[in-house]
Formats: structure tokens, C-alpha cells, sequence
């Protein structure tokens, strides 16, 4: 094996002994007539547990099935195969949570591989699905945030840019289930000035432009995890049920649920008894997330999922005005109320703009019943069943 082992500059002798190798290898598959024993390495239909379970460097020529150098964008965890060996021991200890491994002064240095547009035409503004490799060298879990270091100076203090924080879109498997990559649900953002009708590129989003801009192969500085806040409730009678209200990217962490929970063959997924329900706010069909891998969550787990959508540009609440997320939850106010009295966890992670909604809502039940809602809210956030991170 060493002999196949690559290098900038192999010996001659090196060499010679590579290629006298290889003859009798070819000499001896001739001979048997399986010359087809080749074949894994360049039959792009090959599943990748079978190419792994080749030479190591066939593995590394060839990561994927199809011999591309990211994963694709919505594999299925391997058939009979158990996803558990980045599990805490119990799966659900907490105690030690990866936290802040790496830091802005000593950024880890990771490798976009992937960056994939995710919406429609007619989607207001541009959405991208973004694979970065880290090598297993930086672990996260389910809820957690990475940060990103753009290139380049800020103009305004000649200083390096600062960290911006994404949530991370990926279970702590990676879309690969290799556990050596990440997923980044990034939105581009632009500025447009009404004085010169167009998008002004001076005030574009600094760090969203780079990453929706990079080409496979790009470095990309990154710091974190960061945040405890947006943690899955996982126990050893893993029974609550997960309410996830999310405006735009905000469904970032929640495709990391739903990848623990109903994608991977872990001990999660099989613990699991409660219902997860996602509430989705865009502004038409051509900007939802993802949603080709929540319908077929939905179709396959219709007793363990629901699924709901605000899209404000197409349907009206009850009042008829534009359908936003917090009018799409009002829908179910008490339903939810009850989800939450009996144990439920609620997350929100989005545009700040939905929360006094909720809250109004939430307010309304309250009245209903009878019950103090201050009260209610700090005894819901002492029990640990209240998760907001939003901007």
C-alpha cells in the first residue's frame, strides 16, 4: 500500500516498483478473467459503501457514487447502517458539548465544496445550500451555530471583517453521513438604493455574497460552534413534542433536527415517540426550503410529523390580509397551547418581526384560560421549553 500512496515527487524507484506492481495485479486479474475487479473505481452508479470499501486511495479519488467532489444534496443515510459513532454515551448527555473549539484569532480553516442555489425564479432573493468539508476536526451538534470569517478589509476601519454566525443546516453527520462536513442555508444579501433603481454593490452583504460566490475548493475561515439555546430536548424518554417556527433561513437548525430524527439510523431517530411540527414563513412557492426532503419526511412519518407554510405573497389570514407566519401558528393557538402545557419544546429562529405575534397569541389563550401570561412564558422558560434565537 505504500507504494500507491501519492506524492509531489515519487522516486524513481518508486516509481518502477509502482508500475511492477500494477503489471502483476493486471497479470493476475487476466488470469482469473476479472479484469472487471477494476470496475468500482470509474462505474458511477457504484454505492459509496462499496467504494469504501476499497483501496484507501480508491476512497479518495472517488468519495462520492458519482465521482463528484461534494455529496449530493439530499443523500439517504446507508440502508441497515447505524449512524452512532459521533454519539455522546448516553446520546442525550450533554456535558460535553462541543463549545467555541475554535475562536476568531485562531479561525479553523475549513473547504467549501458545494454551493447550490435552492429556490425558485420567482423567489424574492437568492438562497444557497452551502457544503463545507471540516474533517471531523470540528465537531457541532444539532442547534448550534458556525462563524464565518470573510476575506478582505472592512473600509470603514481598515480592520479584517468581522465574524458573521450562520446556523448550521446539517445533523453532526453532515449531509454525507461521513461526520467531516457541514451545511450552511445562506441568503444573499443585496441593498437596493431607489435613488439609483438598481442593487447597490457598495451595501451588499459582506460575508452572504462570498459564500453564495465561492467555487468548490474555496477556503473558508470559520470559528464555533457557538450556542446551547437551539439544542434538540433529547432524554432518555425522548417523548416531547418539537414545535420549529422559522421565517427564510431560520429553518436552518431544524433541517439539522430532522436529519437526527427521521433521515439517520441513530439512536435519536429510533428514541423518538414524540410529534415534530415545522411551521415554514416565505413569501411564495418558489421560496421554500428544502421542501422536497420535508414531503417525503411528511409521507413517510405522518403520525411523527406535520408541516405547515406561510407564504405571504399567495395566502391571506383570516382576516385577509397577507398570510405571515405568525398568522399560519395562530391557526393552531390552542392545539399548541395544549402541545406546550403537556411538555412540548417551541423554537423560533427567523426575523424578530414574528414574536410579538406569537406572543399576542399566546397571550390570547391565556385570557381564555384563565391563567397569568407572564407566568405561563417564565414557567415554559424554566422548564427549558422556550428557544428563541432570532435577529
Amino acid at each position: 500500500r505504500p507504494l500507491l500512496t501519492r506524492t509531489d515527487n515519487p522516486p524513481r524507484t518508486q516509481i518502477h516498483a509502482t508500475m511492477k506492481f500494477s503489471g502483476v495485479v493486471l497479470a493476475l486479474a487476466m488470469m482469473v478473467g476479472a479484469a472487471s475487479a477494476f470496475a468500482p473505481v470509474n462505474n458511477r452508479a457504484m454505492p459509496r459503501t462499496i467504494v469504501q470499501a476499497q483501496e484507501p486511495w480508491v476512497a479518495t479519488l472517488y468519495p462520492y457514487a458519482d465521482g463528484a467532489s461534494a455529496p449530493p444534496a439530499a443523500a439517504a443515510a446507508p440502508k441497515g447502517a447505524k449512524q452512532d459513532f459521533l454519539e455522546a454515551s448516553p446520546y442525550y448527555d450533554m456535558s460535553e458539548i462541543p463549545i467555541n473549539t475554535y475562536k476568531n484569532k485562531s479561525p479553523f480553516v475549513g473547504k467549501i465544496t458545494s454551493v447550490k442555489r435552492i429556490v425558485g425564479p420567482e423567489a424574492t432573493g437568492e438562497t444557497c445550500d452551502i457544503v463545507i468539508e471540516h474533517g471531523g476536526k470540528m465537531p457541532y451538534w444539532e442547534g448550534q451555530s458556525f462563524g464565518v470569517i470573510p476575506p478582505g478589509t472592512n473600509p470603514k476601519n481598515g480592520k479584517p471583517n468581522s465574524v458573521r454566525l450562520y446556523s448550521i443546516a446539517a445533523s453532526r453527520y453532515g449531509d454525507d453521513f461521513t461526520g467531516e462536513t457541514t451545511t450552511l442555508c445562506v441568503r444573499r444579501a443585496t441593498y437596493w438604493c431607489p435613488e439609483l433603481g438598481a442593487e447597490d454593490p457598495a451595501k451588499k452583504g459582506v460575508c452572504s455574497n462570498y459564500l453564495c460566490d465561492a467555487t468548490p475548493g474555496t477556503e473558508c475561515k470559520m470559528t464555533g460552534p457557538s450556542g446551547k439555546v437551539m439544542l434538540m430536548p433529547e432524554s432518555d424518554n425522548y417523548n416531547a413534542d418539537i414545535i420549529m417556527v422559522a421565517t427564510g433561513t431560520g429553518i436552518a437548525p431544524y433541517r439539522a433536527f430532522w436529519k437526527r430524527l427521521f433521515v439517520e439510523n441513530g439512536p435519536a431517530a429510533e428514541a423518538y415517540k414524540g410529534v415534530a411540527w415545522l411551521f415554514l414563513g416565505v413569501a411564495n412557492s418558489d421560496a421554500l426550503l428544502y421542501d422536497d426532503e420535508l414531503q417525503a419526511i411528511k409521507k413517510k412519518f405522518p403520525d411523527n410529523f406535520k408541516l405547515d407554510y406561510a407564504l405571504s405573497r399567495e395566502a391571506t389570514n383570516k382576516k385577509g390580509g397577507k398570510m405571515y407566519i405568525q398568522d399560519k401558528v395562530e391557526e393552531y393557538a390552542d392545539e399548541i397551547f395544549d402541545r406546550l402545557s403537556n411538555g412540548a419544546h417551541i423554537y423560533f429562529c427567523g426575523l424578530k418581526g414574528m414574536m410579538p405575534g406569537i406572543q399576542d397569541m399566546l397571550k390570547d389563550v391565556c385570557e381564555k384560560k384563565s391563567l397569568d401570561y407572564d407566568e405561563y412564558i417564565k414557567g415554559l422558560k424554566q422548564a427549558g421549553q422556550w428557544h428563541v434565537e432570532v435577529y
